[in-house]
């Protein structure tokens, strides 16, 4: 009877006991709010994530005057020096005064060891700033708008903005930044202008930032395609994972070049990505000769909050992280991150396997969620196999 009982009680501990038994870590997940709207922000949005080799992680959002995409809008950052666990407080890094200064872009140069950080300024303008001190400190913002003077022979943009999100570096040393352009006219309230319609590029850099060039255009046969993440490829190359208006579709679309600048496919849209016309973010967290995977993360909300009229009705709720492991074809494993209300988001890897989603909570707060693999995967895949 003792035995019958032993043996009850260690099948009862098995599920918990086979994640350790099998070299894999206990599935966790962890959230805390980093920015609160308040103190000058009534509204804050736009997040973007960078984690560094050495732990370091730079979170940074877009500090709103009010909820508009014209108000008087800064970019602000704090600073973890232990893998988001604890932070440093909200600093300013950059203010255009009563301008816009938004679309936040961080990338990680493991040649340079530098952190490279691109944002836009009334929706006219491109800046590049750097630091090489893991983000304590950054050089005084640069402009690049007159390095990027090709792609009005191509589309006679009036609007353009960098990501958002993380940027993406390629195996040769070259940096990635999708950017969208808009021909959209004045609004009628005589402040800012329409962000439709809307293309989408990429601007890269093969020097470490000192100079940046236009990509081509992507091929315009979706609509109104515009915030879009960059996942660098197995095969050298570059996908997009692209927003867009596509009447009806309600999902993301994809695109693929061989380097991140030319060559690119025609947008597809992808039916498993759904998506209530919001930004979502795309990271890479393993690869060859490691086995591919490569994680989504999306509102992922079926419910129409406009069923009797067009446009992007979709409730931006149920934010879900997904996993693929055949370089963005198909998505077998997802978790909800967020079910309440949640929009953008962005996604980076701490050097321990532990993946950091920074995202929207109603406008008022930029939340991070800290998680595993065990987790999302329900330890069926773990990064220490």
């Amino acid at each position: 009877m003792k035995s019958r009982s032993l043996l009850l009680y260690v099948l009862c501990l098995l599920p918990f006991l086979w994640p350790v038994l099998r070299g894999a870590a206990y599935p966790f997940i962890e959230k805390q709010i980093l920015f609160e709207a308040g103190g000058g922000y009534p509204s804050i949005r736009i997040p973007c994530i960078l984690a560094l080799p050495d732990n370091t992680v730079l979170a940074v959002a877009a500090g709103r005057s009010r909820v508009s995409d014209w108000a008087d809008i800064d970019m602000i950052m704090r600073r973890s020096g232990d893998g988001g666990k604890t932070w440093g407080p909200v600093t300013v890094l950059a203010d255009a005064g009563t301008e816009v200064a938004d679309n936040p872009v961080l990338i990680w140069d493991r040649d340079t060891k530098a952190v490279h950080f691109l944002h836009q300024v009334d929706y006219a303008r491109v800046y590049h700033m750097q630091s090489t001190d893991g983000g304590k400190t950054f050089s005084p913002a640069v402009e690049i708008t007159p390095q990027l003077g090709a792609f009005k022979g191509k589309y006679d943009w009036t609007v353009i903005a960098p990501g958002p999100g993380h940027g993406i570096q390629l195996k040769n040393g070259r940096l990635v930044v999708p950017v969208w352009l808009a021909a959209g006219q004045p609004l009628a309230s005589g402040h800012g202008r329409a962000h439709q319609p809307s293309v989408t590029a990429s601007i890269y850099s093969d020097d470490h930032g000192k100079t940046w060039q236009c990509g081509e255009i992507l091929p315009d046969t979706l609509k109104n395609m515009n915030e879009t993440v960059a996942v660098p490829m197995d095969d050298g190359g570059v996908m997009f994972v692209i927003r867009n208006g596509e009447p009806g579709a309600y999902s993301k679309a994809i695109s693929r070049s061989p380097d991140g600048a030319t060559g690119w496919t025609k947008p597809e849209l992808n039916q498993e990505l759904y998506s209530p016309i919001c930004f979502g973010s795309a990271l890479r967290i393993s690869g060859a000769p490691d086995k591919s995977r490569i994680l989504f993360c999306n509102p992922d909300s079926r419910v129409n909050l406009r069923p009797n009229r067009s446009g992007s009705g979709r409730a931006r709720m149920n934010l879900t992280v997904k996993l693929s492991y055949d370089e963005g074809q198909s998505w077998p494993a997802s978790k909800v991150i967020e079910p309440a209300h949640s929009s953008y988001s962005d996604l980076a890897m701490l050097p321990d396997g532990t993946i950091l989603c920074l995202y929207e909570n109603a406008n008022k707060y930029v939340s991070l969620a800290r998680f595993n693999l065990e987790w999302l995967t329900d330890v069926r895949d773990s990064l220490s196999k």
